[in-house]
């Protein structure tokens, strides 16, 4: 059989050919790559540091400013000459205007960005405390502290939404799970403000003067702290100008389409069960110690300090065991252990199994909140949408929580009431499935 041999100029033609088929999905690859949008330049490490610094203050502010209310609910009483039910009346005035401020949340992030919204919302906590002591101390009206507490209330949820929404940005940014001890650091504002509450109640300062003051230092402080939070798009700030800004209604269709999400509502189910568990316990396990198991007020106030304590570990510690362990494996133990403590709670007898109880209640819910703050977060491009819906469903469920347990404990006893947080406790563990950590592509 006779072989053909290729003549010079056919071999050239071919070896032409093979390098351009060969050289066309480089080029191809090359010109995608040209089109594709460049990703954000990570930034240095003295920046991440700041911005999650600056959070960190959010929260503390926001932690200091309701625990320097509570501190002088006593006071307040005494000044206006309220009655029991009186005081429950002025009260809702925050739960009124915390849950307008979470609805309203979506929209002010949209409208105008994280900055200006933190320091608008910051600055309406700090109104409120004003209007708190001039209807209290300057021109006595129970009307006044209502609506000074529903302006308090309302800035105060607009802000929880927006520092979590930072807070989850900042974490994924620095890529270490931060969220447990930035609501660690809520907690050590509540201790400031309890511990300055009651100095300014032993010295007998006017409760006008001790929230103006604090109300000055909650305005300077943000006013500088948010300085160091970067501007986002994503979240309304304006960062190329106006021409190339989204229009602030497209912003919020866009926080509102992520509802549709499947797999945040259930995020949003563990938050619900943790922090209707964390809630309802600030409200009610002082008062369940003392009419639920016959107990003193000094062991009842005694063992709800053992609960905030068990919080407070929970969140210093949880960073570095979510990191090793996973969300989901950690989200079961917790809801485990939080279905131990409350059973502890509610059948135990002797002192020993309150307080331990206790303390795995406080260790079981402990990190409900936070993780799911990071689970939301987890698809980048609608993360800021994501974290409000579901910092609206945890945040309900601290203010709804409190009131609906004690119409059930009303109706069936305050022990006998503690049995719905066992059972959304269980709900939240079988929903833990949805907070795993997304893989990377």
């Amino acid at each position: 059989m006779s072989e053909t041999t290729p003549s010079p100029d056919a071999r050239a033609e071919q070896a032409t050919e093979t390098e351009s088929d060969a050289a066309t999905p480089a080029s191809d690859s090359a010109q995608a790559q040209a089109q594709a949008p460049a990703p954000a330049p990570a930034r240095p490490r003295r920046e991440l540091l700041a911005w999650r610094n600056a959070v960190f203050v959010i929260f503390l502010l926001s932690g200091l400013s309701i625990a320097s209310w509570v501190a002088r609910v006593p006071t307040v009483r005494d000044d206006l000459g309220l009655e029991l039910d009186a005081v429950g009346y002025v009260i809702f005035g925050i739960s009124a205007g915390s849950i307008i401020g979470l609805v309203c949340s979506a929209l002010l992030l949209a409208r105008l960005g994280a900055r200006h919204g933190m320091v608008l919302s910051l600055s309406l906590v700090a109104a409120g405390l004003v209007l708190v002591g001039v209807g209290t101390t300057l021109v006595p009206s129970a009307p006044l502290v209502f609506f000074g507490l529903a302006v308090f209330g309302f800035g105060n949820g607009s802000v929880d939404v927006m520092m979590n929404v930072e807070g989850a940005a900042s974490e994924k940014e620095i890529r270490k799970t931060l969220m447990p001890l930035m609501h660690a650091f809520f907690s050590f504002g509540t201790v400031v403000g309890a511990g300055l509450g009651a100095l300014a109640s032993a010295l007998e300062v006017p409760v006008f003067w001790h929230l103006s003051i604090i109300a000055a230092l909650i305005v300077a402080v943000a006013v500088v702290a948010v300085r160091f939070v970067p501007l986002r798009e994503e979240l309304g700030d304006d960062t190329h100008g106006a021409e190339s800004h989204k229009p602030w209604r497209t912003r919020l269709r866009e926080n509102l389409a992520v509802w549709g999400d499947v797999r945040l509502l259930l995020i949003g189910v563990i938050m619900l069960g943790m922090s209707f568990a964390e809630g309802s316990a600030n409200d009610w396990l002082a008062l369940a110690v003392v009419d639920g198991h016959g107990m003193d007020n000094t062991s009842g106030a005694l063992i709800f300090g053992v609960f905030v304590t068990s919080m407070a570990i929970g969140r210093i510690i949880g960073g570095p065991v979510l990191d090793r362990f996973g969300r989901v494996p950690v989200l079961r133990v917790c809801a485990t252990i939080g279905v131990l403590g409350l059973l502890l709670f509610i059948l135990g007898s002797a002192s020993w199994m309150l307080v331990l109880g206790t303390v795995l209640w406080g260790l079981g819910c402990a990190l409900g909140f936070p993780v799911g703050m990071s689970a939301a977060a987890d698809d980048p491009r609608r993360a800021a949408a994501r974290v409000s819906a579901v910092a609206v469903i945890g945040y309900c469920a601290f203010l709804v929580g409190p009131p609906l347990l004690g119409v059930l404990g009303h109706a069936f006893g305050i022990l006998n009431a503690l049995l719905v947080l066992l059972a959304l406790m269980v709900l939240a563990g079988l929903c833990a499935p949805a907070a795993r950590e997304r893989r990377a592509a």
